[in-house]
């Protein structure tokens, strides 16, 4: 019968491991693309359908680290960048299909949100909708009429100040009774502002916004640039630059070898690119800053002030210092204490059943399991250095 029992016990531990591995993952955000490597199975159709409005992109592969010191080598043109697939530019990546679909955010202020986006930045209304003067579809009559009302006939009749739109006559307009300046709209009754990627100058009125700046270039409608005599566009950027080798992403380049930098970026000599910079480098390298002021910490740390701090699951009591992840230092000595906690006098102080062993607690029955590797014997190696100096080197001048 105990035989029994424990092929049983087997055999429910085999299926709940399969359960287990059948388990879809959860889905986790991709922060600069998807690294797609097609398996043998995958059908050609598939992969075309796959590879349907999709483009290559090099991103730095520092971005990709996930944990301190780990070594990254990037699969891009040098082993400092990783090769991604992200959504050509006009199109984007459905939530839900994971696929690239048509973008319409530049010309329609929610996305099409109630139409369908038919390529990029052509947004069709659904029946009963029409495009208002920013690109929204918004609902007709007998649904509703901005700017007026609707009557049960189904017309619209504007409120005081707005007219009905020359082109529809399905919306209402607000009206001036003098025409608006250059770059100019009717935005309430009587009142003209700057349009849609436009803003006010004092000199000069409105003036187009260009985000990121032209570079060396003139900013002539909105994100379109003007290249100065002897300055160039390069693929896939809007801004205007000398021409030059080097990547220079997130700046431009002011000569052959010379990137100037956006505010909040640095240059780095290995990707030849304008990294993002941080407060104290994410808390002194335990973390990514992935973008001016965001640092992503890495696993073990999590996120504190301006930077990235050594996390420890269990406190390590009003005498103890997390050092690094899940590992206590007792003051004042810090001496390392893994799984327990720091006592008044600065030692570790470990749970009931369990002994201080170099810089852990355990339970006597793991002891002999500690030093089966070589890694192992080396770590530990390691902290007999750093126990003795922290609990006795002080007090010997070894200069």
């Amino acid at each position: 019968m105990h035989s029994i029992g424990n092929s049983l016990a087997l055999l429910l531990g085999l299926a709940l491991l399969a359960m287990i591995v059948a388990m879809p993952e959860a889905e986790t955000p991709q922060l600069f693309g998807d690294i797609h490597i097609p398996s043998d199975m995958e059908s050609l159709s598939l992969t075309r359908e796959r590879q349907q409005h999709l483009c290559q992109r090099e991103v730095p592969v520092v971005f990709f680290q996930t944990q301190k010191n780990s070594p990254h080598r990037g699969n891009g043109s040098t082993i400092f960048y990783h090769r991604i697939e992200v959504c050509c530019l006009g199109y984007r990546r459905d939530p839900y299909s994971h696929r690239c679909v048509p973008d319409c955010s530049q010309s329609s202020p929610d996305n099409c949100f109630n139409g369908f986006c038919r390529a990029p930045g052509r947004c069709e209304c659904f029946a009963e909708f029409v495009r208002n003067a920013h690109g929204a579809c918004i609902h007709t009559c007998p649904i509703s009429c901005q700017g007026g009302r609707c009557y049960l006939n189904g017309t619209c009749a504007c409120h005081p100040g707005y007219v009905l739109d020359r082109e529809t006559r399905l919306y209402c307009r607000p009206h001036c009774a003098q025409a608006c300046g250059s770059h100019e709209e009717c935005v309430a009754p009587g009142l003209c502002d700057c349009s849609p990627g436009y803003r006010r100058t004092d000199e000069l009125g409105c003036q187009p916004i260009c985000t990121p700046d032209c570079g060396y270039g003139k900013c002539v409608a909105p994100n379109q640039c003007e290249c100065f005599p002897g300055f160039i566009k390069r693929p896939q950027r809007n801004v205007c630059e000398a021409e030059c080798h080097i990547n220079c992403e997130n700046g431009f380049c002011e000569s052959r070898y010379k990137c100037q930098c956006r505010e909040g970026y640095r240059y780095d000599l290995n990707t030849t690119s304008c990294l993002p910079e941080c407060v104290d480098d994410c808390g002194h390298g335990n973390g990514v800053c992935i973008a001016p002021g965001v640092c992503r910490c890495f696993e073990g740390h999590e996120g504190r002030g301006n930077g990235c701090h050594p996390k420890c699951d269990g406190s390590c009591g009003p005498h103890g210092l997390c050092l690094l992840p899940n590992i206590c230092g007792c003051l004042p000595s810090q001496q390392h204490c893994l799984n327990g906690s720091c006592d008044a006098n600065g030692h570790c102080s470990c749970p009931k059943g369990q002994t201080h062993f170099i810089d852990r607690c355990l339970k006597p029955t793991q002891l002999i399991q500690q030093l089966v590797t070589n890694e192992r014997r080396l770590h530990f190696n390691q902290q007999l250095g750093y126990e003795f100096s922290a609990l006795i080197g002080r007090y010997f001048n070894l200069s």
